[in-house]
C-alpha cells in the first residue's frame, strides 16, 4: 500500500477534490458557449483529472528527492520542447503555444516549464546556500546572474510563442524565490529601480512615438501591450459581457447552466464568470474561501520541520497560485489587465491541469517527508 505508515493530509486531498468538483461542474455549464467541434470539454477534464491522481500516485512512490535529483535533465528537456514548438507546431490561433496529439488532443509545454524551473530555482538555491554561509556581494551577484540566465531562456521561448501569460508566472516564480533565498534586499531594490526605468521609458515610447514603438519592438508586442493597457478603460466585448453575467447574478446566482450572456473563452480564462453568474455572491464567497484554505495549508506547510529545498518549492507553489488566483479573478471582474491566465484546478486545459496534479504530489511528498541534508549535483 502506498501510504503505509504514512498520516494522509486530507487539507490538501480534500479541497483538491472539492476544486475538481466545482470545475467540472462549471465547464459544462460553459459548454453551452463553447464551440461543438472542442467535444465534451467536462468529461475531458474528468479524465484529465483520473490521468492526474496517476500522476500523483507516481510521484509519492518517486519522492520529491527523485525529482530533485533530475531537475537540470527536466529543465533542458523543458526548454527542447519550448524550441521545438517554435520550430515544428502549427499555428494555432496566432500562437505556437500546442502539440497537437491525435485522438488526445493538445499539449502545452509551458505548463510543465513552470514546475522545471521552479524545481530548478529551489536546487540552486539550495546548493547556493550550502556552500556559502555569509557570501560576498561578488559571489551573490554571480548566482544571481546564473538564476537570471535560467529563467530568461525559458521565457524568451516562451514569449517568441507568443505566451505573455505563462512568461509573467516564470518571472513571479523567479523573484519569489529568490526573495525566500535571503540574498541581501539592496538587489531587489536596485532591480525594482531599473525595472521602473525601463517600463517607463518602454511605455513613453508606447504613448508618445507609437511609429517609433512599432520599429522598435514590432506590432506583435504593441498590440499585446495595447490589450493588456485597454482593461483601464473597461472596455472590451469580453469583458463587459462577463462583468454583465456577474453583476446580474445577484446573491445566489442564476441557477446552474443558466449563465445569461455569451462572452468568449467562457471554460478557460473566463471561468470564474461562468460560475459567478451561475452561482451568485454567495458561491463566490464559498469559492473564494476554499481557495484560502488550500493556500494556507500549503503555507502551513513551510512553517514545519522539513528541507529547505521544500520550503524554496513550497514559496513557488504558494506565489504562483496566489498570482494566477489574483490575477485571474481580477482580469474577470476589471480590476486588472487581461493576460489570459487561467484559474487553477477550475479551468479547462489538460497540461494546465496535470501541472498542478504534479505540484499536489509534490505537496503531499512535502507533508510526509522529514529533514535531510542532501546536495544536488
Amino acid at each position: 500500500m502506498i501510504l503505509k505508515h504514512k498520516k494522509i493530509n486530507f487539507s490538501i486531498i480534500i479541497p483538491i477534490f472539492l476544486l475538481a468538483i466545482i470545475g467540472i461542474i462549471t465547464i459544462y455549464s460553459a459548454s453551452a458557449y463553447i464551440s461543438p467541434t472542442m467535444g465534451n470539454l467536462a468529461l475531458k477534464q474528468s479524465i484529465w483529472y483520473l490521468v492526474g491522481i496517476v500522476l500523483v500516485v507516481i510521484l509519492i512512490r518517486l519522492k520529491n528527492e527523485y525529482l530533485y535529483a533530475h531537475t537540470w535533465l527536466l529543465y533542458i528537456i523543458g526548454n527542447i520542447l519550448l524550441l521545438s514548438l517554435l520550430l515544428f507546431a502549427p499555428e494555432i490561433n496566432s500562437s505556437k503555444c500546442w502539440f497537437v496529439i491525435p485522438g488526445i488532443g493538445s499539449i502545452q509545454p509551458s505548463e510543465f516549464m513552470k514546475i522545471f524551473l521552479m524545481l530548478t530555482l529551489a536546487t540552486m538555491i539550495h546548493n547556493f546556500r550550502a556552500e556559502y554561509d555569509n557570501p560576498s556581494m561578488k559571489t551573490e551577484f554571480i548566482f544571481i546572474i546564473k538564476t537570471l540566465v535560467i529563467t530568461l531562456i525559458p521565457s524568451i521561448l516562451t514569449f517568441l510563442q507568443p505566451d505573455t501569460g505563462c512568461v509573467i508566472i516564470y518571472l513571479v516564480i523567479y523573484i519569489s524565490m529568490m526573495f525566500a533565498s535571503g540574498i541581501r534586499f539592496r538587489w531587489f531594490v536596485i532591480a525594482f529601480s531599473l525595472l521602473t526605468v525601463t517600463i517607463g521609458l518602454i511605455l513613453l515610447i508606447y504613448f508618445f512615438k507609437e511609429n517609433l514603438f512599432i520599429t522598435l519592438f514590432g506590432t506583435n508586442l504593441y498590440y499585446r501591450l495595447e490589450r493588456v493597457l485597454d482593461w483601464s478603460s473597461g472596455s472590451g466585448f469580453q469583458l463587459e459581457n462577463a462583468k454583465a453575467a456577474i453583476g446580474s447574478a445577484g446573491l445566489w446566482g442564476h441557477g446552474f447552466n443558466k449563465t445569461p450572456i455569451y462572452f468568449p473563452e467562457a471554460g478557460t480564462d473566463f471561468i470564474f464568470a461562468v460560475f459567478a453568474s451561475n452561482f451568485g455572491l454567495i458561491g463566490v464567497f464559498l469559492l473564494i474561501s476554499l481557495i484560502i484554505f488550500l493556500d494556507s495549508t500549503i503555507i502551513k506547510l513551510a512553517h514545519k520541520k522539513i528541507n529547505d529545498t521544500d520550503k524554496y518549492i513550497l514559496v513557488g507553489i504558494v506565489a504562483m497560485l496566489l498570482f494566477q488566483q489574483i490575477q485571474n479573478i481580477g482580469m474577470t471582474v476589471g480590476l486588472l489587465p487581461i493576460t489570459g491566465i487561467t484559474l487553477p484546478f477550475i479551468s479547462y486545459g489538460g497540461s494546465s491541469l496535470l501541472s498542478y496534479m504534479i505540484l499536489v504530489g509534490i505537496l503531499i511528498n512535502i507533508s510526509f517527508e522529514k529533514p535531510r541534508k542532501y546536495r544536488y549535483k
